[in-house]
């Protein structure tokens, strides 16, 4: 039975070029997304910028613009990375759409029975835009971990939002898996933050310290805390409160998020929707940082990998391939040039490329085209599956590979080179040799459509190679390239002069 499923991609500070993190955000979302379509699901996907804050005012100022126009171009860069990573969103957010600032406004006023002001004496996190305990302070010597920056004390009159009743609601929900934080050891961490209890939240900063931002109903001189205004997207661009059609999507089945930011959806994103009476999204897909040869990536070291630049060079699906399995889904994972490569030339270019190729030539030169009837390949696919109803993606594409490499195998043990050297005196080896190539067809096309989530690109080119019954010759899938290694081939050359 067709379902309509939601899922979701965090929304990142329009004030700086998109990263690989960003990027890796947008992989995820849509392989999910494309594998349920392919399900017969009907799916809606969500992508955005975060475009509050003072930050953002900070840059737009840098820029002698103001705010709005800044984000007005900035937020571009953001739509152009995600077209070229090849995600397919429904629903694109602004954090300053009229929509978005007028819903935000709304769910605050439905949240005001837990909310109250105080006065705020405290740490602040200029990078993370974050109040920080002082025990959080302490334990990072007085400066963010993730930004180097360090935290500011404030002592502002603020709202506070009553985060310290939901402590154990929020305990029970993580706890019994109503939402599920995926990998199992965030969960852990989560549960180990909410430790004793809870400390109630400063949701607001007073207008003459955060001027870029939406105002809080009925008081003109304060501003919401960005985060309370971010993290509402999920909800109000699908219609959240005015458009009934949210209703079909929400909660949604996912939301990917990175390890940094874990705090935030699982803390104060479930107090917010308990507040507003709101079901919980279902599950929390937690990736890790993508790591450059061991070191974490920065402009300072100069190790910051631009996806766009990968894409321009091996093509969208050698970026979607390496990512999705070369890096875990649900952990840390490391990005070098020479695996990369090496990972495309022997992977995808051998492994699968050749198979491609080595097969329709077969099918060209002995059956002058023709393949005959073919049947998609019987593998089992219950592991394949299970991984991705487990949202391990990587392991699934493993399992696909050692389809690729079965086929591989299967053709080394066959040999229906041999077989077609006596096809003309003999029906039987004709007829073998067309079973032979008709199975290997099959596999090929068993194998492309597993890869579709991943590798749409590719997996289209296989499926049209074998369309209708004959070979259509799509060229090679997988040029070689050696961009970042040696070629071996011009070693070869040179042992040969």
């Amino acid at each position: 039975m067709k379902k309509n499923l939601y899922i979701t991609t965090a929304i990142p500070y329009a004030n700086a070029k998109p990263h690989i993190g960003n990027a890796l955000d947008y992989l995820l979302a849509d392989i999910w997304r494309r594998y349920q379509v392919q399900l017969g699901n009907e799916v809606r996907m969500q992508v955005g910028t975060d475009e509050h804050g003072n930050k953002i005012a900070a840059k737009a100022q840098a820029a002698d613009k103001d705010p709005k126009s800044y984000v007005d171009e900035t937020h571009l860069a953001f739509k152009q990375i995600m077209d070229k990573v090849g995600a397919e969103y429904t629903d694109f957010i602004r954090t300053s759409d009229a929509h978005h600032v007028g819903a935000a406004q709304y769910i605050w006023q439905k949240m005001a029975p837990y909310i109250y002001k105080g006065s705020y004496e405290g740490w602040y996190s200029v990078g993370e835009e974050a109040f920080v305990s002082d025990k959080i302070a302490a334990e990072n010597n007085g400066i963010s971990p993730d930004h180097g920056i360090p935290y500011e004390r404030l002592s502002e009159d603020n709202y506070y939002f009553k985060l310290s009743e939901f402590t154990q609601r929020i305990r029970d929900a993580i706890e019994t898996d109503a939402m599920r934080i995926i990998p199992e050891f965030r969960k852990s961490e989560v549960l180990n933050l909410l430790g004793e209890g809870l400390e109630d939240l400063s949701i607001s900063r007073p207008r003459k310290n955060l001027s870029w931002g939406i105002g809080v109903p009925g008081d003109p001189d304060q501003v919401m805390y960005v985060w309370i205004d971010a993290l509402s997207n999920y909800i109000t661009v699908i219609g959240y409160p005015d458009n009934p059609d949210w209703k079909d999507y929400w909660p949604a089945d996912i939301q990917v998020i990175g390890k940094d930011i874990l705090r935030f959806h699982a803390i104060i994103w479930p107090a917010m929707l308990m507040a507003l009476e709101l079901p919980l999204p279902k599950k929390l897909l937690v990736h890790g940082f993508i790591d450059s040869d061991g070191k974490k990536m920065s402009k300072s070291v100069g190790n910051v990998i631009d996806p766009e630049e990968i894409i321009d060079t091996y093509g969208l699906d050698a970026f979607r391939y390496y990512f999705s399995r070369h890096i875990p889904t649900q952990d840390d994972g490391d990005f070098t040039w020479e695996r990369f490569e090496n990972a495309y030339n022997s992977e995808l270019g051998n492994d699968l490329g050749n198979l491609v190729q080595r097969i329709a030539s077969m099918v060209t030169r002995y059956q002058a085209g023709v393949i005959g009837e073919v049947t998609r390949g019987e593998h089992d696919m219950q592991l394949y599956r299970e991984s991705m109803d487990a949202l391990s993606f990587n392991e699934a594409l493993d399992h696909v590979w050692k389809q690729v490499r079965a086929a591989n195998q299967y053709l080394d043990r066959v040999k229906p080179w041999n077989v077609a050297k006596t096809k003309d005196e003999n029906p039987e080896s004709a007829d073998h040799l067309a079973e032979i190539l008709e199975t290997c067809v099959g596999s090929l096309l068993q194998i492309a459509m597993l890869l579709e989530p991943f590798m749409p690109d590719a997996a289209a080119k296989i499926q049209a190679t074998f369309k209708d019954g004959m070979v259509h010759d799509q060229g090679l899938l997988f040029p070689k390239i050696y961009a970042h290694t040696e070629d071996p081939r011009i070693k070869h050359a040179a042992k040969t002069d």
